[in-house]
């Protein structure tokens, strides 16, 4: 059964069994990536919430699109986008999704069809985007799926089709819009758990998910984080920049299809789980940095693999053969 959810795959994760409470929760390992010292420190914590880590900041003339509004963490995005203002441009799997949980907030919202399953809808998406010729302050790609057994598409393992070529796509078809902002930010919705992806990281030698589906999603947030480095290289000399934040543990509305005795009792609500995003995504304070990895508002330590340079330069070029024909008009 597809387990989807634009909230934290932890949470189903941890519930079903696959990691415990401590490796969810936590998005640092030994190791990591020191690059995280050169920005400085918020003082923001698990506990703040995402209208806490905006207060004060007016958003007006400011245009953010967020993938998968319509539940779940990407829903409290775009509700507290929107009451600082912002123009929020929302995508769902359907228009009827999307109408509703834009109607569910006050401020601008616009909703916009977004299949990630299909390559073609993502262009479509793009498309319409475009077409309201408005700069993109901040792309926040925050829709994903989690899944519980092997499934592909194409012959590719379909994780990492949704959760990151789709997004790589509709992100290649918007640069120029986001290159455009005054200071355009991409978010890139990581986990921790990319510390627990497959042997070696990416699996390029196979990536159908054969040998390898019990962690085809933590492979999958780690494409997310990969994704993210090399986008910050590639947009260096302009003013845009690009960020992956984990959102922790967080509940949302995969709470439904889980066993619920054996959900922890201290996960977040989508109220702090959303903080980071938002944080990261419109903070004054972060308008030079890039290339970094978040959590709990802060820099984050992160797995060897997520910052392997070469790694998410293949990646980049792996996506590029897989979808191109549909990364221009």
């Amino acid at each position: 059964m597809d387990r989807r959810t634009f909230g934290s795959g932890a949470f189903w994760l941890a519930a079903t069994g696959r990691l415990s409470l401590a490796e969810a929760e936590s998005p640092q390992s030994p190791g990591g990536s020191e690059g995280h010292r050169a920005t400085r420190r918020s003082s923001f914590t698990e506990h703040s919430t995402a209208e806490e880590v905006t207060a004060g900041l007016d958003l007006t003339g400011m245009t953010a699109v967020v993938t998968g509004c319509n539940s779940g963490l990407g829903l409290e995005t775009m509700r507290v986008l929107a009451l600082r203002g912002a123009h929020v441009i929302g995508t769902s799997r359907t228009i009827e999704k999307g109408r509703e949980a834009c109607a569910s907030v006050a401020g601008k919202t616009t909703p916009v069809v977004l299949e990630l399953t299909d390559f073609d809808s993502v262009v479509a998406c793009a498309a319409q985007i475009q077409k309201m010729n408005v700069a993109i302050d901040m792309l926040i790609l925050n829709a994903g799926i989690v899944l519980r057994r092997l499934e592909q598409i194409n012959g590719l393992e379909k994780q990492f089709v949704v959760n990151h070529l789709g997004h790589f796509i509709l992100t290649n078809r918007l640069l120029d819009r986001v290159r455009a902002a005054r200071q355009g930010r991409v978010v890139v919705v990581g986990s921790g758990l990319h510390q627990r992806a497959p042997e070696g990281g990416i699996q390029f030698g196979d990536l159908s998910g054969k040998g390898w589906s019990d962690r085809a999603y933590e492979h999958s947030k780690l494409a997310n984080g990969l994704f993210s480095l090399e986008l910050s290289r590639r947009l260096r000399g302009t003013r845009a920049t690009s960020n992956c934040v984990s959102p922790g543990f967080v509940r949302t509305n995969l709470s439904r299809n889980v066993d619920t005795s054996k959900l922890p009792p201290n996960a977040r609500p989508v109220v702090e789980g959303a903080a980071t995003t938002c944080y990261v995504a419109t903070s004054p304070a972060l308008a030079n940095t890039t290339g970094e990895y978040f959590s709990n508002c802060n820099p984050a330590p992160q797995g060897e693999y997520q910052t392997d340079a070469a790694m998410a330069a293949k990646l980049w070029e792996v996506s590029t053969e897989l979808t191109r024909k549909y990364l221009t008009a």
